[in-house]
């Protein structure tokens, strides 16, 4: 990708998308990031990339392909005005925060902005994440397929016409891996109270979700026929998914979970 690229923030998220763009083979010279903290600045410089601390630093003759939001939600304020000198036909904004909708940054940026708003998940940070986008009326092919292209590189991008799904894929995706280390937890501490000794619970119970999650990737069967694999008839397994899988069990809890943190991000994104 022979584009111009400008970072707001670089934080855990946008860190791991500048890691996975200079693992492609991007040019650290074709990066610039927006960053006032001096440690994360000078970690970008020595990496080949072009690290300022504020939006005034920037060349008044720069017109970036993309502009990336990857700064906390909470800041988003004081952060995104700056950056409405680059609204035109040539620069696409792309915003990795959570909870900030198409139109808030319609409104700061112009109803003409080009804007593309994406939730991915911490999985990113070792190229596993996964990230599901939606764009407005503006942005055009090209520029969509530019953020694909920068969203590929820290995992696998989904697409969708209706923002409104963004809710339920927060719910689901982003809050997702806090789900699994939960299940990790539990496995832990339910292997605890059958008598085990609490590292090797713990080593146990980590090690077994961590390996599924990597069987699951790498098999082309679906979840449903590797988890009857592991069941035999009148085994200890199925006894075990006799309790996980009552009407009250794992899959009603998971439905309930999803469908608060799927209101919970309604509300957040007014």
């Amino acid at each position: 990708m022979a584009i111009k690229l400008l970072f707001a923030g670089c934080g855990k998220m946008g860190g791991a998308m500048v890691a996975g763009l200079l693992e492609c083979g991007h040019p650290g010279g074709d990066i610039i990031v927006v960053e006032p903290n001096p440690e994360l600045a000078k970690n970008l410089s020595d990496r080949g990339i072009v690290a300022v601390s504020t939006p005034d630093d920037l060349a008044k003759s720069l017109v970036p392909d993309v502009v990336v939001f990857a700064v906390k939600p909470q800041i988003m304020d004081d952060v995104v005005p700056a950056y409405a000198r680059f609204a035109g036909p040539d620069t696409v904004f792309l915003s990795i925060a959570a909870g900030r909708t198409i139109a808030y940054f319609e409104g700061h940026l112009g109803r003409e902005a080009a804007v593309v708003r994406a939730m991915p998940n911490t999985p990113a940070a070792v190229g596993r994440g996964i990230s599901v986008a939606v764009a407005n009326g503006a942005v055009g092919k090209q520029q969509a397929a530019q953020c694909g292209d920068l969203l590929a590189a820290i995992g696998e991008v989904a697409w969708v016409d209706d923002e409104g799904l963004l809710d339920a894929v927060t719910a689901l995706s982003g809050g997702g891996p806090a789900y699994v280390f939960l299940l990790v937890e539990c496995l832990a501490e339910a292997g605890l109270q059958a008598g085990l000794p609490e590292d090797l619970s713990r080593k146990l119970a980590r090690a077994t979700v961590a390996g599924s999650g990597e069987l699951l990737h790498l098999s082309d069967d679906d979840p449903a026929t590797l988890r009857h694999n592991v069941t035999s008839p009148g085994g200890t397994t199925a006894e075990a998914l006799k309790v996980l899988m009552e009407g009250d069990g794992l899959q009603s809890l998971l439905t309930r979970a999803i469908a608060a943190a799927t209101a919970r991000s309604r509300q957040l994104g007014g």
